[in-house]
């Protein structure tokens, strides 16, 4: 589904991500925890074609981005990539002047050409999918944070994407609403939704994840099973971390 293969990203001399490889099958959920700057979101913006990097591949299906893709150059391919890989940001990114509604059937509409009554008959089976199907005439400042957020779920989840990148999508949320958007993603990965993501949620990743990473230094210092990653861990830096989030 997804194939990473010892990719490198740089900012000028500062090497962000240093070797990273990861391979993820249809229906996995891996999780990616960690210590700040290690480099864990932006191992997401480049598996989805958001930031250039200068070394290794990332393979979707059968498409490819390499090193310096470019936005105009490749825009058809970047185009195919998130069509079928959808994000999920910290901040929801939701159109302001838009209704919930307007939000969700935005990207069917305009990027899959979808017609308009198919978009709508779509996206309202996905608001009250989230719990939001009395909420599609309001606007993003009249929501919750929590509420706000799973629009933004259910904006990557209408276009029906192969997998789907959650960027810390907790963070910006007080621990009820927190509580709710980690249970709409546990749902999502009993479905069999394929996922990456990046969470302080040490719950999730020990209950929901197949695969748990730990992002340290720009490498990924320990991968396994939630099991073998919370209850054996082998790596000072997984250990250490574990510790301070009170989870080992």
């Amino acid at each position: 589904m997804i194939r990473v293969e010892n990719l490198v990203k740089r900012h000028g001399a500062l090497e962000i991500l240093k070797g990273i490889s990861v391979e993820v099958k249809k229906g996995e959920v891996h999780s990616v925890i960690g210590p700040s700057g290690g480099g864990k979101s932006t191992f997401l913006r480049c598996v989805n074609g958001l930031e250039v990097f200068q070394g290794g591949s990332v393979q979707v299906g059968e498409l490819v981005l390499g090193p310096g893709t470019n936005a105009r150059r490749d825009a058809r391919l970047l185009e195919s990539v998130r069509r079928q890989v959808g994000f999920v940001f910290q901040q929801f990114n939701l159109f302001p002047h838009l209704t919930v509604l307007e939000n969700v059937i935005e990207a069917p509409m305009h990027v899959l050409k979808m017609r308009k009554e198919e978009a709508v008959e779509r996206a309202r089976g996905l608001l009250g999918r989230v719990g939001l199907g009395m909420k599609e005439d309001a606007y993003p400042r009249n929501l919750s944070g929590g509420q706000q957020q799973r629009v933004a779920i259910a904006r990557a989840l209408v276009m029906e994407p192969e997998a789907i990148l959650f960027d810390e999508p907790t963070s910006a949320l007080d621990p009820v609403m927190a509580g709710e958007i980690l249970s709409l993603m546990a749902d999502l990965a009993k479905d069999g939704q394929t996922m990456i993501v990046v969470t302080h949620s040490m719950g999730f990743a020990r209950n929901a994840a197949s695969q748990v990473h730990v992002f340290a230094g720009g490498y990924d210092v320990e991968c396994g099973s939630p099991e073998e990653v919370f209850g054996d861990p082998k790596h000072e830096t997984t250990r250490g971390f574990l510790r301070q989030s009170g989870r080992d």
